[in-house]
């Protein structure tokens, strides 16, 4: 009995591996622009979930049909897809190449939090005025700026990055608008930044990975802020 088990187990997993073969092999002659990351079965028979990195689709084990949307457990209410997601998107802190980011510390500074944010980006600056009602939190800045939206933005970046208190000179720009002074003899890593935010499917500013691993896109409150960063504590 028990080797009949293992067998139709095997069996059942030798299906599974040609089914998602099957997947990103019509997915790659279809969608030529799209990197195929994670080819999952879901709780539904038959439903495939597909991570492009920076979305979550769900297909048929032939990939003639892709839905987008949340799959979402009927008894509880559970969204699957954002739980998903949380996971797909997760960062883990260490990972971080810290160097590459300056520090904004706030009393003991216990708490951890990485921001990738733009200095001319609107979201960034209402951000940067959430996190300044939050204590006890050391924030690690990558400066990520996008040119293609603010082309000022890597110029003031790099400005910052070159101050003498990166912090200060930060917290001027985004808080009170006092432009950082010009510097014509320093690098910064803007470069390496925006590699490290395409490895990990970040596409806009701001975005948000606190000290478990979860990361958030875009803008939210401080009250969000504080009850992420009590949860991952």
């Amino acid at each position: 009995m028990q080797r009949m088990i293992l067998t139709t187990l095997a069996v059942l997993g030798l299906a599974a591996q040609a089914d998602e073969a099957v997947i990103r092999k019509t997915l790659a002659e279809r969608y030529p622009g799209v990197t195929v990351q994670s080819v999952s079965p879901t709780a539904i028979p038959g439903l495939w979930e597909v991570w492009t990195g920076s979305q979550l689709v769900y297909t048929d084990a032939a990939a003639e049909y892709l839905i987008v949307g949340s799959l979402v457990e009927t008894r509880s209410k559970t969204n699957l897809s954002r739980q998903r997601l949380d996971a797909l998107r997760a960062v883990p802190f260490d990972s971080l190449p810290l160097e590459q980011s300056f520090t904004v510390v706030k009393g003991k500074g216990e708490r951890r939090l990485a921001v990738f944010t733009d200095p001319d980006c609107p979201f960034c600056r209402r951000l940067e005025r959430e996190l300044d009602q939050i204590d006890n939190l050391t924030v690690h800045v990558f400066l990520y700026p996008l040119p293609g939206l603010h082309p000022n933005a890597p110029e003031i970046a790099r400005n910052v990055w070159c101050a003498a208190d990166r912090a200060q000179s930060w917290r001027a720009y985004m808080l009170e608008g006092k432009a950082p002074d010009k510097t014509q003899d320093c690098e910064a890593p803007i470069q390496q930044i925006a590699e490290l935010a395409a490895r990990l499917g970040i596409e806009g500013t701001p975005a948000l990975i606190f000290g478990n691993g979860r990361r958030v896109d875009g803008f939210i409150p401080a009250r969000e802020i504080e009850a992420l960063l009590k949860a991952g504590s």
